[in-house]
């Protein structure tokens, strides 16, 4: 499937880009802590970029985890530009930070591939 660039338009959405780059698979509830959104609003972002084509979900028991699809080299360029700079370190640090404080976080039955 090709991407769609379209995705990327949202700040929401490059932002979980981003946190998937660095931290690699998440739950919904772990984006949530980290976004500090509600689980609609992010179950939404995350169908958007995975009808783009950007992101990758498998369920494991009553959660839904999410990664970063194969891309083509320019995709994951991308990527690596949202991660590293092109979401601001205020947005993205502040996120990572909540993510760590997050007492939550699932313990993953299956490790990712």
């Amino acid at each position: 499937m090709p991407l769609n660039l379209d995705a990327l338009s949202d700040a929401t959405r490059r932002t979980i880009l981003a946190l998937l780059a660095v931290e690699g698979e998440l739950c919904v509830c772990e984006l949530e802590a980290a976004l500090d959104l509600i689980q609609p609003v992010v179950s939404r972002q995350l169908a958007v970029l995975r009808d783009a084509g950007w992101v990758d979900g498998r369920r494991e028991g009553r959660r839904m985890f999410y990664r970063l699809t194969e891309m083509p080299h320019w995709a994951g360029l991308i990527i690596r530009g949202y991660a590293e700079g092109g979401v601001p370190d205020a947005i993205l640090g502040a996120a990572r930070d909540r993510l760590q404080r997050f007492e939550g976080r699932p313990v993953r039955l299956q490790a990712a591939s």
